[in-house]
């Protein structure tokens, strides 16, 4: 009987696919193990001058309250819209909410803005 030729795999990324060799390749040239440099990252302690602080503190209060008011339901939305709804103290139209003004809450803001209405309080 005939033999079967193996079987080649294509690859999704559209690249031929390595070639796999029985030879050994030339002997790799010695590589010289160097320390990793420290680079200065802007905001990282060893860059900032002394008494600076960094300019993003993440959950800090931006300023003030916002009051939230549902204006559409949450039938046919999403399960994630509604939890979010749920997060800021809603649930049901016309229902208003005066929360402080923080990330964290104009994160949720942005998520549900199609379905409430923002005024500054």
């Amino acid at each position: 009987m005939t033999e079967a030729a193996p079987k080649t795999v294509k690859p999704k990324t559209g690249k031929p696919p390595a070639k796999l060799t029985a030879e050994p390749s030339a002997p790799a040239k010695e590589q010289k193990l160097q320390a990793p440099t420290a680079k200065k990252v802007a905001g990282s302690p060893s860059s900032r001058a002394s008494g600076d602080t960094p300019r993003d503190t993440g959950s800090r209060a931006v300023s003030g309250t916002v009051k939230v008011t549902q204006v559409i339901g949450t039938i046919a939305r999403k399960w994630d819209q509604e939890a979010t709804l749920r997060g800021l103290g809603l649930g049901k139209r016309h229902k208003s909410r005066v929360l402080q003004d923080t990330p964290e809450v104009r994160g949720m803001i942005y998520k549900v803005r199609h379905l409430i209405k923002v005024e500054n309080a």
